[in-house]
C-alpha cells in the first residue's frame, strides 16, 4: 500500500516545541499523559529535564533503552514515587516488588504464563467470546466496544485466573478499576511533592474508594480459599505457592496484592489493545475484510493453536500496539551513578521511557503516525531493533502476562470478525487518553452488523 493510501489515526495536537516542565501539572496534561507533546518529541531520541528537584531523562533511543532495561538492569529500579502511587493498591506484588521478592515472586507467577499453560487456557477464552456475541441483538445495533472488550476481557481474567468469580465480573469492579486508574495518573504533582496523603481531589477520593474496594473484594477472595489455597486454578496455585515460600501474614498480603496485579493488569490493557484493534479494523473496512477471511479459515480448528493461524491478524495488532501502546510510559530510577554515551546519570535520576513516542519516532519508522500492518511482517520484523518496539516492556522485568495477553486479544478478535461487520459511525469522535493505560477516551462507538 502506498504512503498516501496510508491510514492515519487520531492523535492529540503538537505544538511545535517543549513547553515549561511546571505545564505538564495543569490544564489537559494533568488528565492526558500524551497531551501537549511537541512535534520535536517525535524526532528526539533523548531529552533532559529538571523538575521540583528531580532530574528527568527522557529516553527515546532503543540503544539507551536496551541499556537502562536489560544490559545494566541492576541500577535501574522501580522509582520510589511510582511505589507511592502503587503501593496503597497492589503492595508488594510482582508489578511493585524488587529483588529477592520479585524474583521469588516471578519464579512463582511465570509458569502459569509459559506457551503451553496459555494454550491450555484458549478454549476458555474462546468460550467466554463465543457466549458474549451470543448475547448480542441478531439485527445491526450501535454499541461501545471499549465497554464491550472491558466486559469481556474481565470475564476471561475471571474464568482463567479465578474459576469464573463473579465478583470480578461486576460493574462495580469495572466502575473501581477506573477510578484508580484515573487516580493513579493523576497524582504527578502530589507524589512529587511527598504530599500525595493530602490529595483530596474528587479524583483522589474516588481513587482511594476503588483501591478499598478492590482490596477488600480480593481480600474476601483469598480469606474463603484458606490455607489450602481452595480449587486447583492460577489464584489456588498461588495462594499455595507463597504459603510455602513466605511466612502466613506476608503471604496473605502478597496474595492480594498479585490478585489486585493480575485482575486489573490482566484485563485492563488487553481490553485497551481490542478496543483500538476494532476501531481501526472499522476503519479500514478492506483490511477488516481481509482479516476477517483468515478468521473464518481458522476458526474451527483447535483453539489451542488459534492464535498461532492468525499471522495477518497478528500483524494488525503489533501495529495497533505500536500506534497505542497499552502503557504510554514507564519509568525507573538509578541506584548508582552511569554514563550511557554523552547521557551522565546520577544516583536518583529518573529514566522515563515513553513507547507512545518511541513508536512514533520519524526517525525510527517510515510515515511514522500511519497505520501500516506490514511493519510487523515477517522480512520487516526482522529489521527491527530489538527495544524499538516495547508495548509490554523490555528485559527481565517485561510482562509476564505478555503471551497470554496476545493470544487472549488474537482470539477474541477472530471470533468477533467471523460473527459480525464493525463500521465505524459518521461524526464519531476517537481520541486516545493517556494515564497508567492507554485508552479512547470517549470509548468507541460502532455500527455492529450481522454479516
Amino acid at each position: 500500500m502506498s504512503a498516501a493510501a496510508l491510514f492515519t489515526p487520531p492523535y492529540p495536537p503538537r505544538p511545535q516545541d517543549y513547553a515549561p516542565a511546571w505545564r505538564g501539572f495543569f490544564g489537559e496534561r494533568v488528565r492526558n499523559v500524551i497531551y501537549g507533546w511537541p512535534t520535536t518529541a517525535y524526532e528526539d531520541r533523548y531529552k533532559y529535564r529538571k523538575l521540583l528537584g528531580y532530574r528527568l531523562h527522557f529516553i527515546f533511543d532503543p540503544d539507551v533503552v536496551g541499556h537502562v532495561l536489560l544490559d545494566n538492569k541492576e541500577n535501574y529500579r522501580r522509582p520510589r514515587a511510582v511505589q507511592r502511587i502503587l503501593g496503597p493498591v497492589i503492595g508488594n506484588g510482582l508489578l511493585s516488588s524488587e529483588g529477592d521478592d520479585w524474583r521469588a515472586q516471578r519464579k512463582i507467577v511465570a509458569p502459569t504464563f509459559a506457551p503451553g499453560a496459555v494454550s491450555a487456557m484458549a478454549p476458555i477464552i474462546a468460550e467466554a467470546t463465543r457466549a458474549q456475541i451470543a448475547g448480542w441483538d441478531k439485527a445491526a445495533f450501535r454499541t461501545d466496544m471499549a465497554h464491550a472488550a472491558t466486559d469481556l476481557t474481565a470475564t476471561i481474567i475471571s474464568n482463567t485466573l479465578f474459576s469464573g468469580d463473579k465478583r470480578l465480573q461486576s460493574k462495580q469492579g469495572r466502575q473501581a478499576i477506573d477510578a484508580l486508574l484515573q487516580a493513579s495518573g493523576n497524582a504527578r504533582l502530589s507524589v512529587l511533592l511527598g504530599i500525595e496523603q493530602l490529595d483530596f481531589s474528587s479524583a483522589m477520593r474516588k481513587g482511594r474508594a476503588g483501591r478499598d474496594y478492590l482490596r477488600a473484594t480480593l481480600g474476601t477472595l483469598v480469606a474463603e480459599r484458606g490455607e489450602s489455597g481452595g480449587t486447583d486454578d492460577f489464584f489456588g496455585g498461588l495462594i499455595r505457592s507463597l504459603r510455602a515460600n513466605f511466612t502466613g501474614d506476608q503471604a496473605t498480603e502478597l496474595a492480594i496484592d498479585n490478585a489486585i496485579t493480575f485482575y486489573v493488569a490482566g484485563h485492563e490493557t488487553t481490553a485497551n489493545a481490542l478496543a483500538w484493534t476494532i476501531y481501526l479494523l472499522a476503519a479500514q473496512p478492506e483490511l477488516q475484510n481481509r482479516a476477517r477471511e483468515e478468521a473464518v479459515a481458522a476458526i474451527n480448528g483447535d483453539p489451542a493453536t488459534l492464535a498461532d493461524r492468525l499471522p495477518y491478524l497478528r500483524q494488525l495488532l503489533d501495529e495497533s500496539m505500536r500506534l497505542y501502546p497499552p502503557a504510554p510510559r514507564f519509568d525507573r530510577e538509578a541506584v548508582a551513578p552511569d554514563s550511557i554515551g554523552e547521557i551522565e546519570v546520577e544516583a536518583g535520576d529518573y529514566m522515563s521511557i515513553w513507547p507512545w513516542l518511541m513508536h512514533r519516532n520519524k526517525g525510527l519508522w517510515e510515515n511514522a503516525d500511519a497505520f501500516d500492518p506490514e511493519r510487523f511482517s515477517p522480512p520487516r520484523k526482522a529489521l527491527l531493533h530489538r527495544h524499538q518496539y516495547i508495548p509490554f516492556g523490555a528485559g527481565p522485568r517485561v510482562c509476564v502476562g505478555a503471551r497470554f495477553a496476545i493470544v487472549e486479544a488474537l482470539i477474541a478478535l477472530a471470533h468477533w470478525l467471523s460473527a459480525r461487520e464493525f463500521v465505524l459511525l459518521g461524526g464519531t469522535r476517537i481520541a486516545p487518553r493517556g494515564s497508567v493505560t492507554l485508552r479512547p477516551d470517549f470509548g468507541v462507538p460502532l455500527l455492529v452488523k450481522p454479516l
